[in-house]
């Protein structure tokens, strides 16, 4: 968990220096540009990105604020919505893949052999499915 806090913090403190927004917004915006259709439900959205809905909200808020996402009503219930991301949306989460990825590998990849790497997957997949269960 330690090291998990630390190389995010590094890593956000690098997308700042180069003047990006928080890693939550690259986060938001890959899950979207994955998507079919690129849009997803917002419960699914937060289901993806592990935030809670309340912070998902706001966090789409501002992604919509910068045109980055927008929202776009349900046409099957005309309650729900869906997040969609644009194609500014799309040109920024690359931006942010440039550094993102750097650090990545200058933070984690540089320090671990192909084995621990195979063998760190299979071990936090485990973890992660127990959990899921």
């Amino acid at each position: 968990m330690t090291a998990h806090a630390v190389l995010v913090s590094e890593v956000e403190t690098r997308l700042s220096d180069a003047g990006l927004p928080p890693l939550a917004w690259y986060d938001v915006l890959w899950a979207l540009e994955r998507a079919d259709g690129k849009r997803l439900r917002m419960s699914e959205l937060a289901d993806l990105t592990v935030l809670s809905r309340s912070n998902l909200t706001r966090l789409v808020d501002r992604l919509e604020s910068k045109g980055l996402a927008k929202r776009v009503r349900s046409k099957e219930d005309g309650r729900g919505a869906y997040a969609v991301v644009t194609a500014s949306g799309r040109a920024m989460r690359r931006r942010m893949w440039t550094i993102y990825s750097a650090a990545i590998k200058e933070l984690f990849e540089n320090h671990i052999d192909s084995d621990d790497a195979a063998s760190l997957d299979s071990t936090l997949r485990r973890i992660l499915n127990a959990a899921r269960a």
